[in-house]
């Protein structure tokens, strides 16, 4: 199935392939003793979780030295394999769950990713600035902008100015609300074959 990853980014290194090789095994083994992603999911974990999550990959090559901060982390999408993608950029991945942060300090510990920051803590706690938040269907995009917007640093360094990532499925136009004129959209199935992404959009808010 990292044949499918390989496919859509030709370019990633002999070590970023390895990794993302191995987070099958490991969530496999870590999902058996704490149940972070469901079963049906763990099927189709290539497509519905590490392509999805390396989607953002297709709007934005984030520069060394960005801050990113993972909102909602769960298990660690899409925080993981885009720490993976993105050696140089350092993610904080945020939750309130205790037992998905131990989940996602192992992953990073038994991959060696010396670029992510486990957080646990609600999103409303954390007072850090970043370059941008990424978040995946965690909750409503109004209510995640309102709890965010203030983490987001002033100074650019990436071409996509700074702001709010989100992936989401289905209909967005309700929750959009007040950001509807703002917000800029991509269908993932611009990028993606798989079926899967037929109805999963990203969602970018420049703040």
């Amino acid at each position: 199935m990292i044949d499918i990853i390989t496919g859509y980014y030709p370019e990633l290194t002999t070590l970023q392939t390895a990794r993302l090789s191995r987070l099958l095994e490991i969530y496999r083994d870590w999902n058996s003793r704490i149940n972070v992603i469901s079963r049906k999911d763990m099927d189709d974990f290539y497509i519905h979780h590490v392509l999805h999550s390396l989607s953002i990959a297709k709007i934005v090559q984030f520069r060394d030295g960005t801050k990113v901060l993972d909102v909602g982390t769960g298990g660690g999408f899409p925080g993981i394999p885009l720490a993976i993608m993105f050696p140089g950029t350092l993610f904080y991945l945020l939750d309130s769950i205790g037992k998905k942060i131990k989940v996602v300090s192992a992953v990073a510990s038994e991959l060696e990713l010396e670029n992510v920051t486990p957080l646990l803590k609600r999103a409303e706690e954390e007072k850090g600035r970043y370059d941008f938040v990424v978040s995946r269907a965690v909750t409503n995009f109004s209510d995640l902008v309102r709890m965010t917007s203030k983490n987001i640093s002033k100074t650019s360094i990436n071409p996509l100015e700074n702001g709010i990532i989100c992936l989401k499925g289905g209909d967005i136009t309700e929750e959009l609300g007040q950001y509807a004129n703002r917000a800029k959209i991509w269908n993932i199935s611009r990028f993606f074959a798989e079926q899967f992404f037929e109805t999963k959009k990203i969602i970018y808010l420049g703040l």
